[in-house]
């Protein structure tokens, strides 16, 4: 699934924007605009989602989602409200497809013959230097 194919999926009405008052550059602007921009999409009541994606995105979103079933995105970092509408709906599709992509299966595997004997010949190296920093029965001065 692509960012395109998942727009076209969710309709506008589903995604809730509202402004305030950013932290971020713009100088005395932020005391005046409401340039930060925070995007709602309520999971629960979304009727483009199945049941199995609506799993998936709780447990991997969770840290993202309030009680109330609302997957949070913020953006402040432009000077305009416009640029940061972009840069939040960009991070939210971005976060809904890696979030619904399937992980691939781990396939195990053994190592090689040659990467064991290069593996064993490194560890009988460094043995053999840290032989050599010891003290073989040298003689104490008397006094």
């Amino acid at each position: 699934m692509d960012a395109e194919e998942l727009r076209g999926r969710i309709p506008s009405n589903e995604i809730v924007f509202t402004a305030s008052r950013s932290s971020g550059p713009g100088g005395q602007n932020i005391n005046k605009v409401n340039t930060k921009v925070e995007l709602r999409f309520n999971i629960n009541k979304s009727e483009v989602l199945t049941a199995n994606e609506k799993l998936l995105l709780f447990e991997r979103l969770k840290k993202k989602i309030n009680t109330d079933g609302d997957l949070i995105v913020v953006s402040q970092s432009e000077r305009t409200q416009l640029m940061n509408k972009k840069k939040a709906e960009e991070k939210f599709f971005k976060l809904i497809i890696k979030a619904l992509a399937k992980n691939p299966e781990r396939i195990a595997t053994t190592p090689s013959k040659a990467s064991n004997k290069k593996r064993l010949e490194k560890k009988k190296k460094r043995s053999d230097i840290k032989k050599l920093r010891k003290d073989y029965g040298m003689p104490e001065e008397e006094l």
